[in-house]
């Protein structure tokens, strides 16, 4: 029960996380939402693979400031965040890393449908209610489930079969 708490108030907070950087770093211009939902006999996309977004690590660490020099060490800068809160998120090039002090139990790997590795709205991607079916159909336990007749932001966590914790988490 712990752990499951611990992992919804970390979802919520990776949620509100995006809400901020969406604010801070949205592109004006880039607004347009593809659902795809063309599927063939065997419940696959016609388009190809999932577009799940740009990719993070979200790193549960000890102490923030010790793990921001260590990344900062292998060429990461603070990209977002803000060390009194507790996270930040760092990048070098295409790869962000969050890190977040006190905030959950394990690391998440976390996907962004909507987004590229720079926060800026992509113009196609796959909706997070469409993953979420797709998933779904495929026998995958979806907690906590996306309301399906909703649209916009929302997200929700699957679990691979060592225990790691994705998060699908999208900002618009």
């Amino acid at each position: 029960m712990k752990k499951k708490t611990v992992l919804i108030i970390g979802f919520l907070i990776s949620f509100g996380l995006g809400f901020y950087m969406n604010i801070l770093v949205s592109n004006k211009n880039g607004n347009n939402i593809v659902i795809k939902q063309e599927k063939d006999k065997n419940n696959i996309k016609k388009e190809g693979n999932m577009k799940l977004g740009a990719f993070s690590m979200s790193l549960s660490v000890k102490d923030i400031q010790v793990s921001q020099q260590f990344y900062e060490n292998l060429g990461f800068s603070v990209f977002a965040g803000s060390l009194e809160k507790n996270y930040i998120i760092m990048k070098n090039e295409n790869s962000l890393i969050g890190l977040f002090q006190g905030m959950f139990k394990n690391n998440i790997l976390t996907f962004n449908p909507g987004w590229d590795e720079n926060a800026n709205n992509i113009a196609k991607f796959d909706d997070v209610r469409v993953i979420q079916q797709e998933l779904k159909s495929k026998g995958l336990k979806i907690d906590p489930e996306v309301d399906e007749k909703t649209s916009g932001p929302a997200g929700f966590m699957v679990t691979d079969p060592d225990g790691n914790v994705i998060l699908i988490d999208q900002h618009r």
